[in-house]
């Protein structure tokens, strides 16, 4: 769930360059819709990567889909994906992110972070030292280029969630409601574990936060005055009927996040809407099958568990690591 402005996606065609990295090509690249203006979905060949240092292979592919939009059939996508094989030189070192863009200038500011998260991680000396700070680092720089750029972030920005493979351990990055999820072999079943933990108010510790720094927090007929503001019992995340809570500023009707931390959004900023990433870690084990990292355009209508099921009957080698991406389904 975004900004009240909503989201959207359309088709794209990939190839993998020779340094393992997508790119966009074909006749309906750079966010072109087909012609006859149908709802069509994307998915990039299989590729891989050798992790020589604990003798596994990464295998990923990804997908995107435009949302439906029936008042709106000419919205473009604005989630965008980054694949960044060897960071640094290093044949251990890889970096998958998903970034999903809100508002108006949504698209450019979702590959604005994209480009520059991952360069700014490259750059850094400590990364393999120490990926955490390394995060942080890149995280809040690239927020303060976006905010410096010539990009209208106002009312604009990008959630980013993304997995940073260093030989058998994951370092996940999160900031927003997108999400990465882990397939966990457990006897005869296959669970999902998540990664990242949605940054919304449903989350008691966001809400508190965010209620600090002077937001308001109510569903949409709560501050048009259709419910009680004084009754906020939103129920939870996957059962909420479509109205969630969002933040707003003291004496207007704007921004209307549902999220609480994001890439840009100065406006959302001053209300506590910030770009410091949520960052785990998790060791690898012969019993993690995959992982799955995509945007609420996949997570706002599946659970984690039937995201996992879904995948299950494709994930019949271990170390099948695939990147899913999508938008509205």
């Amino acid at each position: 769930m975004g900004c009240v402005h909503g989201k959207c996606c359309c088709r794209r065609h990939y190839t993998s360059s020779s340094n393992g990295d997508f790119e966009e090509n074909g006749p309906y690249a750079r966010n072109n819709i087909h012609p006859n203006g149908n709802h069509l979905q994307t998915e990039s060949s299989l590729d891989s990567v050798a992790v020589p240092s604990n003798k596994y292979r990464l295998e990923y592919s990804a997908v995107t889909q435009r949302g439906y939009y029936p008042d709106s059939p000419d919205k473009e996508n604005q989630d965008c994906f980054c694949i960044k094989t060897q960071i640094q030189g290093n044949p251990n070192l890889h970096f998958f992110g998903v970034f999903d863009g809100h508002g108006q200038f949504g698209t450019q500011c979702s590959n604005f972070v994209k480009d520059r998260l991952v360069e700014i991680l490259s750059e850094d000396a400590i990364l393999i030292e120490d990926p955490v700070k390394a995060y942080n680092t890149a995280f809040l720089a690239t927020n303060t280029e976006l905010h410096d750029s010539e990009i209208d972030d106002t009312m604009s920005g990008t959630t980013a969630v993304s997995v940073l493979v260093c030989g058998n351990t994951l370092f996940i990055g999160n900031v927003g409601d997108s999400r990465a999820v882990l397939a966990v072999k457990s006897g005869d079943q296959v669970v999902a574990e998540d990664l990242s933990y949605d940054q919304t108010p449903f989350r008691q510790d966001e809400y508190e936060r965010v209620k600090l720094c002077g937001a308001r927090v109510l569903s949409v007929d709560q501050v048009e005055g259709i419910k009680d503001p004084d009754v906020q019992t939103w129920g939870d995340e996957e059962s909420d009927g479509g109205d969630p809570p969002r933040l707003w500023v003291q004496n207007g009707m704007y921004p209307g996040t549902a999220f609480t931390r994001s890439v840009g959004d100065s406006t959302a900023e001053k209300i506590g809407v910030v770009a410091v990433p949520e960052v785990s870690m998790v060791r690898l084990t012969p019993e993690h099958l995959f992982f799955v990292i995509a945007s609420d355009g996949v997570f706002e209508f599946m659970s984690s568990q039937a995201v996992v099921n879904m995948k299950c009957p494709y994930m019949l080698r271990q170390r099948l690591w695939i990147i899913f991406i999508a938008e509205d389904l």
